[in-house]
């Protein structure tokens, strides 16, 4: 039977199943933000925590996101030669030992660091902040095993179970808040985190425990595990990009005021928030369907994804940065201020929020073209590209807040990631030979002139609604917004609409027949 590849095709149960898991887990996400804001405000005490959170999420992200990047493709792989779990143990085995000596090294790394890095945070700062960052690299231990199975789930298509798995990490951390804030302070946060890593992997643990697999092995393979790290390093060093940017931005937003930390992460959670449910969502569904192709050897149904792949993405996501662009203030409002949130910071991740938007999208679509990446196993030319926007992040973070203060950190973010995600993108055209750009750009122009049309509209309807509440503010220019982007597209033939109307059409036809 032959197979057509592309999103159309593959808007299955699992799919949609891991969008609303998805979905579940940022909306988690979201609140967990917004208990700490409640509990904790614009305090050094909730600087400290973000600041702590930091590092240790890096290596976090390196093995949770690193893992998929790395392990799907090459487990797809020993599929075809009967070697999946073979490879799979020894992924797995090899993978505890070295996140056991991360978490090591980073509790007794703690007290130097943090006072290093976040100098502006004070000596009370700092003590809080180290004890936070020693709970949070407690957990990498068990987020390495975390990651390999859930990589495993993605490489089998069960994408909904890495979200879930991790959504008992947040809520644990949403608990630990509301039951110990009162009497472990901002330190119940990490707890909470710590004890949610271990009810994950139980999670994972008895799902998997039917199959038996993976398994512990004494006998390890190193060459086995070696030739796997060879290809995980560069691909997960490319993920620790965003983490290590941010990490930067965060260096410098200690410089300022208390809260501007705080800030920063709350307005980055949020304005990155249709990245993280609609770009991560097309980004791993299409991952298993281009890492097939390309073991096959077909190499025009492996660009064919990637093309639609980036027409879905923009598709998706401008719409959702541009209603949320224009309703930045009330959301902000709506979710954070309320508590030790105050109106002050409020409108302080307002003006953060604002600044975000160039990273958000060009990220986004990053998401499609590093899957690319992965799968032709050239992680490491990204990680290359993504020194040099590192440092291009630090030196636009001197310029810019010199220039707009705590506003220039959000800013150097988003000119960075045009040269990071351009630069990506144009080495990525030479090793595919090339893409249907002129299809790509048309697609693009009806996007960008049916979104215009849409943010024209919703001006006018908050013109109109200016004195309600907040939430109906916020349901009417949505609902408002989606009746008037639908029927642009429409109107302008654009022909990303296919792929979900004949998917519709091809389910109806199924149940008349």
């Amino acid at each position: 039977m032959s197979e057509v590849f592309g999103l159309k095709s593959k808007l299955g149960l699992a799919s949609i199943l891991f969008l609303l898991a998805t979905l579940l887990l940022k909306i988690s996400g979201l609140v967990r933000d917004m208990v700490i804001a409640f509990y904790f405000g614009g305090s050094l005490e909730s600087d400290a925590f973000w600041a702590a959170f930091i590092i240790p999420n890096m290596i976090i992200l390196f093995f949770t996101t690193g893992m998929k990047n790395a392990l799907v493709p090459s487990y797809i792989q020993a599929i075809e030669n009967k070697r999946h779990e073979y490879h799979l143990n020894h992924v797995f085995t090899g993978t505890i030992l070295i996140s056991l000596l991360i978490s090591v090294l980073g509790i007794v790394l703690a007290p130097y660091y943090i006072p290093l890095l976040y100098g502006g945070l004070g000596e009370e700062g700092h003590d809080i902040a180290i004890v936070i960052s020693m709970i949070f690299f407690s957990s990498i231990f068990f987020i390495g095993m975390n990651a390999v199975l859930e990589a495993f789930f993605d490489a089998e298509n069960r994408f909904a179970l890495s979200m879930v798995s991790q959504i008992i990490v947040i809520v644990s951390l949403i608990l630990g808040a509301v039951f110990f804030a009162e009497t472990l302070g901002v330190y119940a946060l990490g707890y909470g985190y710590l004890a949610g890593t271990i009810l994950s992997l139980l999670f994972k643990l008895v799902i998997v425990s039917k199959r038996n697999v993976p398994k512990l092995t004494w006998k390890l393979d190193w060459p086995e595990v070696k030739d796997f790290y060879i290809v995980f390093f560069p691909v997960a060093l490319t993920v620790a990009v965003g983490q290590i940017n941010l990490a930067v931005d965060n260096v410098f937003a200690a410089q300022f005021k208390d809260g501007v930390v705080t800030s920063l992460n709350y307005a980055k959670n949020l304005v990155h928030f249709p990245q993280a449910i609609f770009g991560v969502t097309i980004g791993t569904i299409i991952f298993p369907l281009i890492s097939k192709a390309n073991s096959q050897n077909d190499h025009q149904l492996f660009k064919k994804g990637i093309e639609q792949g980036l027409t879905t993405m923009l598709f998706i996501l401008l719409p959702s940065i541009a209603g949320l662009m224009l309703l930045m203030p009330n959301i902000i409002e709506l979710l954070y201020q309320r508590g030790q949130f105050d109106a002050n910071a409020t409108r302080t991740t307002v003006e953060i929020a604002y600044y975000y938007v160039g990273s958000v999208l060009f990220f986004s679509l990053h998401n499609v073209i590093n899957k690319g990446f992965y799968t032709l196993k050239k992680g490491h030319l990204i990680m290359i590209v993504g020194g040099f926007a590192i440092l291009l992040n630090a030196g636009l973070n001197v310029l810019f807040t010199n220039w707009l203060g705590y506003r220039g950190i959000p800013l150097a973010s988003s000119v960075m990631a045009v040269f990071y995600v351009g630069t990506c993108f144009l080495i990525f055209l030479r090793l595919v030979d090339g893409l249907k750009l002129r299809m790509i750009g048309k697609e693009y122009a009806k996007i960008i002139l049916a979104v215009a049309v849409m943010a024209g509209a919703v001006v006018g309807v908050l013109t109109l609604v200016e004195d309600w509440n907040n939430i109906m503010q916020i349901i009417t220019v949505a609902i408002s917004g989606a009746v008037v982007y639908t029927g642009s597209v429409f109107a302008l033939k654009v022909d990303t609409i296919k792929i979900f109307t004949n998917r519709f059409l091809k389910k109806k036809g199924n149940q008349t027949s």
